[in-house]
């Protein structure tokens, strides 16, 4: 199981020493990094950032895009020609980035893409243009892997790629072998998805490239410690993503505040350790048997039977 967890909630309490944290990563025992482009990079050479892997024991899994600044009206579907083109060299910048350091996937969240309004944007322009963009990703870097992240809304009031059925659209029409989906599990929750659906079917169609873990109320992006605002769900998450043999890595994107940073990846940890061992338990035939079932009360004795676990 690949792991890794956010960045930024450790910078605050580590004089915002990209080195500092990563000697806590090792601590931790994780294996992997993701690195928001160009957020965590600026001034760091690929020699230097793959000296600060290798002397923690570290991998880098892959790179995130972070749109900032000049950005705030619309990242790759920004009507301003010169500024999505920007946008677009940015995600090339970030693949070159990514592979030069030894990362094989480019996360692209599109934070401004969307509308506050009625009558804003012209919503057949905007997709035709990031149709366009993810394919001129795709065939500029065949060896890497890109992959959308959606969530329904914040920063603005709708975002464009708000859902696992528009995300699947974009993907179906984008036809690049190399691009895929990240499942956020707040985000879903945010779009009252179930976060076990989308894990199911973009798993069953090999388009899971990357899993966001958290856990939330589902009117915010909270992200709480795995498994603490909805057990069950997260556990059926788990059983799909092991039982599509998804073998991406899980990243912990939890905002630890007022918690202490290497205290709570600990716990989750230990949660999502604790969840597999639940799937084990029972295996993964029996929950497919239950499943098969289309029954409330054979699901229900389901959950009881991994409370009853007697480890």
């Amino acid at each position: 199981m690949k792991l890794a967890t956010r960045i930024n909630s450790f910078l605050p309490n580590n004089h915002n020493d990209l080195n500092e944290v990563f000697k806590k990563f090792k601590g931790l025992g994780l294996d992997y990094v993701d690195l928001n482009y160009p957020e965590h990079t600026a001034g760091i050479s690929v020699e230097e950032m793959k000296t600060l892997l290798n002397e923690n024991d570290l991998k880098l899994n892959g790179v995130a895009l972070r749109f900032k600044n000049d950005y705030i009206r619309g990242d790759l579907g920004n009507s301003n020609k010169s500024t999505a083109d920007k946008a677009l060299q940015l995600c090339k910048d970030a693949a070159d980035y990514c592979r030069a350091v030894g990362g094989n996937i480019v996360t692209v969240w599109m934070a401004h893409d969307g509308f506050d309004y009625s009558f804003q944007i012209d919503y057949t322009t905007v997709w035709t243009q990031l149709v366009k963009a993810f394919q001129t990703m795709a065939d500029y870097a065949p060896d890497l892997k890109f992959s959308i992240e959606y969530k329904p809304f914040q920063p603005r009031g709708y975002a464009f790629i708000d859902s696992m059925g528009i995300t699947g659209m974009m993907v179906s029409e984008i036809n690049r072998e190399n691009v895929g989906v990240t499942l956020d599990y707040c985000h879903m929750l945010m779009k009252h998805e179930n976060p076990a659906m989308a894990a199911d079917i973009f798993g069953g169609r090999k388009q899971l490239l990357g899993v966001h873990l958290n856990d939330g109320y589902g009117l915010n992006d909270d992200g709480l410690m795995i498994g603490t605002a909805s057990p069950f769900k997260t556990l059926e998450f788990l059983y799909y993503l092991r039982k599509h043999d998804y073998r991406g890595m899980i990243y912990f994107d939890t905002f630890p505040v007022i918690e202490n940073a290497s205290e709570e990846c600990e716990q989750n940890i230990k949660m999502i350790k604790q969840l597999n061992s639940l799937i084990d338990y029972v295996g993964l035939d029996n929950i497919q048997e239950i499943i098969n079932q289309n029954d409330a009360i054979a699901a229900h004795k389901l959950m009881m039977k991994f409370l009853n676990n007697p480890s």
